[in-house]
């Protein structure tokens, strides 16, 4: 289970999927929880674009195929939009006078199949992580906790058999990433390393032999110099980068 958030403080949602019945559900099962706020649901992705535009959520879970825009475009938009908005500055606020986080929304995909094919380019396009539509609530309560948090959503199982896997198969260019990955220090490109295994704070600290702040520090300072949004950003550059081998990583 994942800790409370802090004393007043209400993640605020978007629910992006075509299909009436599961935006309806995922907005109910939500509602049961007293520190969870659906400010909106849209039924494509150029309708998600623009709400969270407008509303500035914490979280948004967002189908993969969608009409009119499906949500890797959406999230490639709104993810850019973010960082946008940091570089004039950071001072913009919604309608109710709320400052957007860090990074814009997190943003977590609805997928209807463990591997679906399209998983790897929604995390390239800055998704937090992934989830299964028919996910048990307690499992959705958790999820929308974490990412809130800053985490990514990638359970170690599926970080080295999903990721990997579509980074070899889709050949992706390594120049850009490898060129990051220099300013690392070695102690920084082991913790990466260990993150592309789905390794926790506290597994990586065991591994390292150092504390969990030590990791938590050094993670950190991974995510600045890679300018990454959170582990999911991360975990894409060290596959990307070759730093990980899919298929090796972890064995």
């Amino acid at each position: 289970m994942t800790a409370p958030p802090p004393p007043g403080r209400t993640v605020r949602v978007v629910v992006a999927d075509d299909q009436d019945v599961v935006r309806a559900g995922f907005a109910a099962l939500l509602a049961t929880q007293p520190d969870f706020e659906v400010v909106g649901s849209a039924a494509d992705g150029a309708a998600a674009v623009r709400l969270c535009a407008a509303v500035r959520p914490d979280v948004v879970l967002m189908d993969v195929r969608m009409p009119v825009l499906d949500g890797i475009e959406a999230t490639r938009r709104i993810t850019a939009a973010a960082r946008d908005g940091e570089g004039r500055g950071g001072d913009e606020r919604d309608g109710d006078g709320r400052e957007p986080g860090p990074g814009g929304p997190r943003i977590v995909m609805l997928t209807t199949f463990d591997l679906d094919e399209h998983v790897y380019d929604a995390l390239a396009a800055g998704a937090s992580g992934f989830l299964l539509k028919d996910m048990a609530a307690e499992r959705l309560f958790d999820a929308v906790r974490i990412v809130a948090a800053g985490e990514a959503l990638l359970a170690p199982t599926v970080t080295r058999r999903l990721i990997g896997e579509f980074v070899r198969l889709g050949q992706r260019r390594p120049g850009p990433a490898a060129a990051l990955l220099a300013a690392l220090t070695p102690r920084e490109t082991d913790t990466l390393r260990l993150l592309a295994e789905g390794l926790s704070n506290a597994e990586i600290a065991e591994r390292l032999v150092v504390s969990a702040e030590t990791v938590k520090t050094h993670v950190s300072r991974v995510l600045a110099k890679l300018a990454a949004r959170d582990r999911a950003q991360a975990i894409v550059l060290a596959y990307e980068s070759g730093l990980v081998v899919p298929g090796v990583a972890g064995r």
